[in-house]
């Protein structure tokens, strides 16, 4: 069974950078593809990035292309979000989602519990 355990979040003044980590874990499957969502207050959850494992394709929604990045740490089994120039209507709870492949087959996706990232002054 996959566990996803995000950390990282918290008070940031705008303009500032905070990285956001996911830890995976659980046996016997490979992840296709691993993602980053935020939700903020009174909205609907919203993709931030998504990176495809086999082909290192990458997808950024437009409001954070050029200040986030997505990448991954295979030996530690971590997903990371860099969050750079951050601004107040980044403020928002984000999630770390992974789409599982076991025995080959697609699973169910998998989220974590959410970090809060608070942008404010």
């Amino acid at each position: 069974q996959v566990r996803l355990v995000e950390s990282g979040g918290g008070l940031v003044q705008p303009g500032g950078s905070l990285t956001l980590s996911c830890a995976i874990s659980g046996s016997g499957f490979t992840v296709f593809a691993f993602s980053w969502y935020r939700q903020a207050p009174g909205k609907q959850r919203e993709l931030v990035a998504m990176r495809i494992t086999n082909t290192g394709s990458t997808n950024y929604a437009d409001f954070v292309k050029g200040r986030f990045t997505i990448s991954r740490d295979n030996a530690k089994n971590t997903v990371y979000l860099q969050m750079n120039n951050l601004k107040p209507e980044d403020t928002a709870v984000y999630y770390c989602n992974v789409d599982p492949y076991y025995g080959g087959e697609p699973y169910p996706e998998v989220w974590g519990q959410g970090t809060l990232v608070t942008v404010s002054s």
